[in-house]
């Protein structure tokens, strides 16, 4: 009791989250986001179970790009059509052939219109015209030989229907599959047609059946259902793909079938009843779209080999055939859980081979009673457990409750068709260990805001915040770890101080020490150590890990000069000299942690590779470049920068040379001259420490010619004199030695 005193905030939110997902699984309120993420969840079964095989028993004839090729563009004459249609149900023996188009419009290409003006007014006294045109009527009126080839033939005819209110109305439905009133005083509630575009009576009055094609989108764009019926003027119009079912199981009736409920004025509505097929459906009389993969998961075959002859019998024999484009200019392309882009015959495809095999995914009434108490026992079980568990423990709980829920989900959807919402049920456990972690962060993280308070010392806010985070894995101890740590100074700092009153020195280096702390800290997360009168010394890798802290510090010694670079206009218009920065960057094994005394500490950084970072910037100016890097650092780093080798020292206080680079830029941004010019600089190496002095300095005075200002070129051809003068000794091995720091 006393703990559920201690946690009433916590049980309290966590109730209202439960009451909120509940009322969504109730239908009360349904926010779009809940919706699309319960959206999201079905496609992933989806995705996850298709079979992704091709269904032999349904075949597309395609109004494809070949097609409109070799007849030509859309719409074809009906004559056209009507000998697609011989062949498919004649020479082909298809045993249903369904259109997804509808023939809205007479077909009038065969000039017969023309004639019969002409016979009424140029030629209505020649008895010879009107003859042969009597004689020919028939076959030049397409729609009328179109018409005959449909009669009693298993041909389905398609159309569509029109939800705006005012609707037009054009051509002929078929005849009702169900009468009004067949679901009066039921809790069904059939999508309902003001208008549609039909067949012409003429088409319509040969055909066998007729269904509708319509796309109804979910609220995301995407297609997973399809309403079998639609109610328009109070009678009920059947789909594409039913009409397809029932022609092939020669035209059984269609029957509502009802669950049973312990209300007896509520019977929901489950199905239809096709023949011996079931087809379960929503209270909106619509069915989910069973797709089997992603696109052609059925055999295509061009319109124009059909008419052509060139399909095998075999291939269309006893199989149902649909008539549908996937040409990208006749815009039948759908979006559907398997693929962005999607041809719209493929969903009624789809639907007919599910309603085939009994095999449609089914959401019946139930569902929603049950997700209600999954979500009253999930919620409250867990909402409670949460207040008497530690963090980890907890943690455990609901990554395995949240496992445990979507594998039964998956169970249910693999091995029985039944798609259980999932979203409001998961976001349920979600929301509760949330509020939990939540709870326990504010109320009961003193320990690790004291942590976070002692570290702040030392290291930039920036990193406390991450580091309060887990603030087990970190230490104020003494440490040996591999770091980089940079050196910056300013060139000819002692002579700028000196030019200048104290009070204007100040806000001097305060302007330049700012920018350079902004790009350190800031841009690359480093530690700033120290600043030494105008020298900043920082370091990367510690106390936050970073698997790029050599790459980081370069960028940011990079970015340094540019940022001087960005400054030298300010400083001009107060009257302020120029600044130009040498920067030092070493890689190496270094001990971090809190030294210093007990009056006074500092987190910092010490060791052999912290003090050649220092030598590293020291000698910057030798070399005539802004900034120096170790070997180390260049083979962490390994790509992405170029840089140019300038050199293998000895500097003061370290026996063993080291080689030196100066890092140029980013692979991107520096230009094929420059490349050129450093391969072309790497050689003359080679030819330096080969003691070929001659080549070396024909090189060298060729990068001098392009680059005069170049000091790095003039210092090599000064050591090549020099050595003219006095050779290097036997064993030289190409080390130049720094005598000083």
């Amino acid at each position: 009791m006393k703990t559920l005193r201690k946690y009433w905030l916590q049980l309290l939110l966590s109730f209202l989250v439960v009451a909120y997902l509940v009322g969504y699984a109730a239908l009360a309120w349904r926010p779009r986001a809940l919706e699309h993420l319960d959206l999201w969840l079905y496609d992933a079964r989806v995705m996850l179970t298709m079979p992704d095989t091709v269904d032999p028993r349904i075949v597309i004839v395609d109004l494809d790009e070949k097609s409109l090729a070799e007849v030509g563009r859309w719409p074809w004459s009906r004559e056209v059509v009507a000998r697609l249609v011989d062949r498919l149900t004649g020479e082909y023996k298809a045993a249903a052939v369904g259109f997804d188009i509808v023939f809205a419009e007479k077909d009038d290409s065969s000039g017969l219109p023309v004639l019969r003006r002409l016979a009424q007014t140029e030629f209505r006294d020649d008895a010879n015209f009107q003859a042969k045109l009597e004689g020919l009527a028939g076959r030049l009126d397409y729609d009328s030989v179109f018409a005959a080839s449909l009669k009693g033939r298993p041909v389905v005819m398609g159309y569509y229907f029109s939800f705006e209110e005012h609707a037009p109305a054009a051509g002929m439905l078929p005849q009702p599959v169900l009468p009004a009133g067949m679901f009066k005083g039921r809790n069904v509630l059939p999508i309902r047609a003001s208008g549609y575009g039909a067949n012409l009576p003429v088409l319509m009055q040969s055909a066998t059946l007729a269904g509708h094609f319509n796309p109804l989108p979910d609220t995301d764009g995407v297609t997973r259902r399809v309403a079998m019926l639609v109610e328009h003027d109070g009678k009920y119009y059947e789909s594409l793909s039913l009409a397809m079912v029932r022609t092939f199981l020669t035209f059984p009736k269609i029957e509502p079938i009802y669950g049973e409920s312990p209300l007896k004025s509520y019977q929901p509505l489950e199905g239809l009843k096709v023949g011996p097929l079931r087809v379960p459906v929503d209270e909106s009389v619509r069915a989910l779209v069973p797709y089997r993969g992603g696109a052609r998961s059925f055999r295509y075959v061009s319109a124009t080999d059909v008419l052509n002859g060139r399909v095998a019998p075999a291939e269309l024999a006893g199989r149902m055939v649909l008539v549908g484009t996937t040409a990208p200019g006749l815009l039948d392309l759908r979006v559907a859980p398997v693929g962005a882009v999607y041809p719209g015959v493929e969903v009624h495809a789809n639907l007919i081979a599910g309603m085939m095999d009994n095999a449609l995914p089914s959401q019946p009434d139930y569902l929603r009673g049950a997700e209600i108490l999954l979500l009253l026992a999930i919620g409250g079980g867990l909402m409670f457990a949460l207040v008497r568990l530690n963090p980890m423990p907890g943690t455990l709980v609901t990554v395995a409750l949240a496992l445990l829920v979507t594998a039964g989900d998956f169970v249910l959807w693999k091995y029985a068709q039944l798609a259980l919402p999932l979203a409001a049920t998961l976001m349920a456990i979600v929301l509760l260990y949330a509020i939990s972690m939540a709870y326990g962060y504010f109320f009961e993280s003193r320990n690790k805001k004291q942590m976070a308070s002692l570290f702040g010392q030392y290291v930039p806010p920036e990193l406390v915040e991450k580091m309060s985070e887990e603030p087990e894995k970190y230490s104020m101890d003494g440490q040996s770890r591999e770091l980089t740590v940079l050196f910056s100074d300013v060139r000819s700092f002692t002579t700028i101080s000196e030019s200048m009153e104290p009070k204007e020195l100040t806000r001097f280096m305060n302007e330049f020490l700012t920018a350079l702390s902004d790009v350190i800290r800031t841009r690359y997360l480093g530690t700033i150590d120290k600043y030494m009168g105008d020298c900043v010394m920082a370091f990367w890798g510690a106390p936050i890990h970073d698997p790029d802290h050599a790459r980081n510090a370069v960028l940011a010694g990079l970015d340094m000069q540019r940022a001087m670079a960005a400054l030298g206009p300010t400083m001009k218009e107060r009257g302020w000299p120029e600044i130009h920065i040498g920067v030092g960057v070493n890689t190496g094994r270094m001990t971090v942690g809190d030294m210093g005394s007990q009056i006074r500490k500092a987190y910092t950084v010490m060791g052999d590779a912290v003090n050649l970072a220092s030598r590293l910037e020291g000698i910057t100016k030798q070399y005539g470049v802004g900034m120096i890097v170790g070997e180390q650092t260049r083979d962490a780093v390994k790509e992405g920068i170029v840089f140019r080798e300038l050199d293998r020292v000895r500097v003061k206080g370290k026996d063993e040379p080291v080689t030196i680079y100066e890092p140029i830029g980013a692979v991107e941004v520096v230009e094929k001259a420059q490349k050129s010019d450093i391969d072309v600089f790497h050689k003359v190496l080679k030819l330096y420490r080969a003691q070929d002095w001659d080549m070396a300095e024909l090189q060298l005075i060729n990068l001098r010619n392009r680059q005069p200002d170049c000091k790095l070129y003039q210092l090599y051809l000064d050591r090549i004199a020099a050595f003219r003068q006095t050779p290097p000794p036997a064993d030289w091995d190409g080390v130049y030695a720094f005598d000083t720091k």
